[in-house]
């Protein structure tokens, strides 16, 4: 024991410290501090602290300097040797965390007060900034108790159980009170991921199943052995590059899977069923967005008939999540570079998996049945930007390190997305954000056919499929894509419709 302390002492003692800013001279920043130099592995020297508050400017904590944050460029951290800038104000905003990012230092975070272990601060937990600290919002937290009562003693099935959204929604439920989870997936790998991960949690009330939900006997076969009394349907093809070459197979998932599913569901009185969609949905200008725009229609039209109630959530980007744009631009940043990006004005919107997944099982919750549930993402993200200050947060200067191509827009990829459709609007609910869309009313006897009659074609893998879905769907319009063909053409055909409607109308009136 007095050897192993007399090893860190020396260590301590002859290794080179490191010099640290902290911003942020409240309780955070000095229990920070007094974290830092009690330190034994790593020696810490504190040259100022930094503080946005002009009352504090020019005092100081233990003889230490507190300095405007007006003071602190490149300059300053050059000419003070500064290793790192430690942020510990959990209020700080956008602006000021992008213009630290902006300097060539390395910031990091103190984690909220509350993920202190035992209620003290360990250096350990001082973190690298992350891209979701620079989405200029507040984190959206939930904290409804009508969440336990409504999944106590509820059999839940979850269907994309191995993908972002799906994993983060078993992790969360089964931290509920329900009587059993049904995971299913296709993809045994993931599947096998998230089975082994509840069990290091020590959560055993679950059932992980390989299904595909393409599959109607084998899905009958699921509701009619577990009973499930809600239904999370997370499963679903989502690159739209990919979808827009393939609009069989998304038809095949995204349309026709979402229907057995539901119709499933129906049958079996399922209690409640939670669609996820996308802001792909709106106003859709590719195959992928337009499968989605499809489901959303059909659930609507089954709303009608079913004892069951039916909910939709649509919302945008994942940060995070399979296939996005964030771990293909660590991974660009790990290769040294360039990072793609398909056009420099290319905005969207963005929230973190837990937060998704939160907002999902809030609307569930509150959900009567038949509404579109839409969330409050707020100010939608420029991906350039995204990609410099992803730059900038692995240490390395943009473009002098690594720089950015613009590669041109992918077949069905929109500039801009958006979260209502033309003639849409919103209602508010009891959550700030949370809101519920009024969408146009559909003929829905007459929709929930058409569907029905594309998925059948689908079977046949025609040419026309996208022709179909554009007729159903007035508001598609392809974008940089071979499909803009025939807009035109759906186009030519709505004015015969409507001409030949308008002249039954007079016959009827005439007779």
């Amino acid at each position: 024991m007095l050897f192993k302390m007399a090893y860190n002492y020396l260590k301590c003692k002859y290794i080179s410290s490191k010099r640290v800013l902290i911003y942020g001279a409240g309780d955070s920043g000095i229990v920070t501090y007094n974290a830092l130099i009690s330190n034994v592995r790593e020696k810490f020297e504190i040259v100022a602290f930094i503080d946005d508050n002009s009352r504090k400017n020019g005092k100081s904590i233990n003889g230490i300097l507190i300095l405007s944050k007006n003071k602190i460029d490149q300059d300053y951290i050059d000419s003070h040797r500064i290793d790192e800038i430690i942020v510990t104000s959990e209020n700080i905003n956008k602006d000021s965390l992008l213009s630290l990012v902006s300097l060539q230092v390395k910031i990091t975070k103190v984690p909220p007060i509350e993920n202190w272990m035992n209620g003290e601060l360990n250096v350990k937990q001082i973190k690298q900034v992350q891209i979701e600290d620079l989405l200029g919002r507040a984190p959206i937290k939930i904290d409804n108790p009508n969440l336990i009562n409504e999944f106590k003693g509820e059999t839940i099935l979850i269907t994309g159980a191995a993908g972002s959204i799906g994993s983060e929604l078993v992790k969360q439920l089964a931290g509920f009170d329900i009587k059993e989870l049904i995971l299913v997936d296709q993809a045994e790998s993931g599947l096998y991921d998230i089975q082994q991960d509840l069990i290091r949690d020590g959560k055993h009330r679950f059932t992980a199943i390989v299904a595909d939900i393409r599959d109607g006997l084998r899905i009958d076969s699921i509701f009619q052995e577990y009973k499930p009394t809600m239904v999370f349907h997370a499963a679903a093809y989502k690159h739209v590059p990919l979808m827009e070459k393939s609009p069989y197979e998304a038809i095949k998932i995204n349309v026709n899977g979402t229907k057995l599913l539901a119709d499933t569901a129906s049958r079996y009185n399922v209690k409640k069923f939670v669609f996820i969609s996308t802001d792909k949905a709106v106003n859709p200008t590719s195959v992928m967005g337009a499968t989605k725009r499809m489901a959303e229609m059909y659930i609507s039209c089954l709303q009608k008939e079913s004892k069951t109630k039916f909910i939709t959530t649509r919302f945008g980007n994942v940060l995070g999540s399979n296939g996005s744009v964030i771990p293909l631009f660590k991974k660009q940043i790990e290769n040294g570079g360039p990072l793609t990006l398909t056009h420099k004005e290319i905005t969207r919107y963005f929230m973190t998996i837990p937060e998704a997944a939160q907002l999902v099982l809030e609307a569930g919750t509150m959900g009567k049945g038949g509404e579109i549930f839409i969330f409050d993402m707020g100010e939608s993200v420029k991906i350039y930007d995204l990609a410099k200050n992803m730059i900038k947060l692995s240490g390395l200067s943009f473009p002098e390190d690594i720089d950015i191509q613009i590669t041109g827009l992918r077949p069905g990829e929109k500039l801009y997305e958006e979260l209502l459709a033309n003639g849409e609007n919103t209602l508010s609910t009891y959550h700030k954000k949370i809101m519920i869309s009024k969408t146009r009313e559909l003929d829905y006897v007459s929709v929930k056919h058409e569907i029905e009659e594309l998925c059948i074609t689908n079977r046949f893998q025609s040419n026309n499929i996208v022709m179909k879905m554009k007729r159903l769907i007035p508001e598609y319009k392809s974008n940089n894509s071979d499909y803009e063909r025939f807009d035109k053409k759906v186009q030519i055909y709505k004015k015969v419709k409507d001409i030949l409607h308008d002249k039954t109308d007079k016959t009827y009136s005439n007779a």
